[in-house]
Formats: C-alpha cells, sequence, structure tokens
C-alpha cells in the first residue's frame, strides 16, 4: 500500500505530496496524522528551508474524506470532536511552520482543502482549476478552515461563499486573496520555481521572524504593551506608534545578530551571501 503523504528533501525544498490519488487526495485519519508528522519533521530540519505542499495526480486535495465522515456521523460527539481537533492541529502546524510553505495547487480543491491553501503563505494553482466550500451542501460548515480562510478572504465573501457552496475559479481565488498566482498547468512548476529561488535567497531566520512579525501584527496581539484597549482614532494612533516601537525593538535585536552581519558585509563585499544555494 502506497503511503498517503510523501515527502522529498533536496536543495533545501521538502516537497511533500498527498499521495490518494484514487481517492482525489481526500484528508483521512491517517494522512492528516502522516502530513503532521511530516510539518514537525520540516519544521526541525535545518536542510529544509522551503516548504511545497502540492497532491498526486491531477487533484490537489478533496477535502475530507466522506466515506470517512459518514462513518463518524455515528460515533459520538466527543469522537468526533477528537477527529475535527486533529484537523485543526495539522492546519496549525501548517500556519505557524517558521519557514515559508508554498501550495503548489495541481488541480480542484473542495472544502478543507482551502484550509491547506489558507494556511500556507503562497498559494499558485493552475487555471483549470475548481474550488468550493461544499460543507453546507452536507448539512455541516466549514468550522475547522474558518479562521485561517477568513483571515485571507474576509467576511464578505465568507457570508457569500460559505453559503452558496459555488464553485470557484482559480481566478477568483486569487482576487478574494485566497490564491496569489493563477498559471496554465504547464507553467505550474516554473512559477513554483520562481517564487522557491527567492526565497532561498533570504536569510533563514530573517524569514522565520518575517512570519512571526506579520502573524503578530495582522492578528492585532497586544505588542502595544496595553495600549490596545485605547479607544476612538487618538487610541488606534497610539496603538500604531507603539506596535511599531515593538518592531524598532525587533529590528534592533536582529541587526547584531550574525546572519544580519554576513547579509550586510556580503552585499557590500559584492559577494553571495552564505545562506544562498546559488
Amino acid at each position: 500500500m502506497n503511503a498517503p503523504v510523501l515527502t522529498a528533501v533536496g536543495a533545501g525544498i521538502a516537497r511533500i505530496t498527498l499521495n490518494r490519488p484514487d481517492k482525489r487526495n481526500a484528508l483521512d485519519r491517517a494522512t492528516i496524522a502522516l502530513l503532521s508528522a511530516e510539518l514537525r519533521r520540516c519544521a526541525l530540519d535545518p536542510a529544509v528551508r522551503v516548504v511545497q505542499i502540492t497532491g498526486a495526480g491531477g487533484v490537489f486535495c478533496a477535502g475530507a474524506d466522506l466515506t470517512e465522515m459518514q462513518a463518524q456521523a455515528q460515533a459520538s460527539e466527543s469522537a468526533n470532536l477528537a477527529d475535527a481537533e486533529q484537523l485543526a492541529s495539522m492546519l496549525a502546524l501548517l500556519d505557524s511552520m517558521p519557514k515559508p510553505t508554498l501550495a503548489r495547487v495541481n488541480g480542484d480543491g473542495y472544502g478543507g482543502a482551502l484550509g491547506l491553501l489558507a494556511a500556507c503563505d503562497i498559494a499558485v494553482a493552475a487555471d483549470d482549476a475548481k474550488f468550493a466550500f461544499t460543507e453546507v451542501r452536507l448539512g455541516i460548515i466549514p468550522a475547522v478552515v474558518s479562521p485561517f480562510v477568513l483571515g485571507k478572504i474576509g467576511e464578505s465573501a465568507a457570508r457569500r461563499y460559505f453559503l452558496t457552496a459555488e464553485t470557484l475559479t482559480a481566478a477568483t481565488l486569487k482576487k478574494l486573496g485566497l490564491v496569489h498566482e493563477v498559471v496554465p498547468g504547464v507553467e505550474l512548476d516554473a512559477c513554483c520555481t520562481r517564487l522557491i529561488d527567492a526565497l532561498l535567497k533570504a536569510a533563514p531566520n530573517a524569514l522565520a521572524e518575517a512570519k512571526t512579525l506579520i502573524s503578530e501584527v495582522a492578528g492585532g496581539s497586544d505588542v502595544a504593551g496595553g495600549a490596545s484597549g485605547t479607544a476612538g482614532s487618538g487610541g488606534a494612533a497610539a496603538n500604531r506608534a507603539a506596535a511599531s516601537r515593538e518592531a524598532a525593538a525587533r529590528l534592533a535585536r536582529l541587526r547584531i545578530q550574525t546572519e544580519a552581519q554576513e547579509g550586510f558585509n556580503a552585499f557590500f563585499a559584492k559577494r553571495k551571501a552564505n545562506w544562498r544555494p546559488d
């Protein structure tokens, strides 16, 4: 029996493939468990600089395994909670990965697959791929993926597409912000390679720090040291000022680190920094 998830690591890239083409790469418990394990391993492996996720065959991912989900309908609420929490934990691992993540969307994606796209930093989709939040047509809701998806598409789009379950094109997903690039299928690998090459030119720790910065500032964390409770436009300005000061402290800390010193030395010496593979 083939493993439901395959990982190949080389040249700084971990290429993770959902490998259930006969099931349209649907996410059953075994697949989610193995994908979670691979994400944990990649996070800790210094040889991995970028993580790419794709699907085997002509489909990216059909979302949850409906056969398994139908069986879960007969299980207890606590068993269903544990099942849903497994998916939530996997998406959280992907979302918090300290290394850049790229979704190579080679085909259609439904339901939970859109959670994978949303949890990745960058998504590139084939132009003929189709997508949908199909959950309401099965009597359920896109609950687990919602925190990740709404962060990308916003409340207005969710109010429409979570409710209508209508089919979305890759071009529509790009307009919504869930996909960054849409290309013909034959150009998918070239586009992914171009993006990966750009990522590999960046300093590894700086990339991790940039991801943390984005998450905390976009998430509205209390980087302002308590000013977030201030009301009115003046309070909002105070929040931004405090957050900027906190970010300045991050920058000052990074400037004196070995990685930044190497980056500046390489720039002025007109040579490539030691983390660059080219």
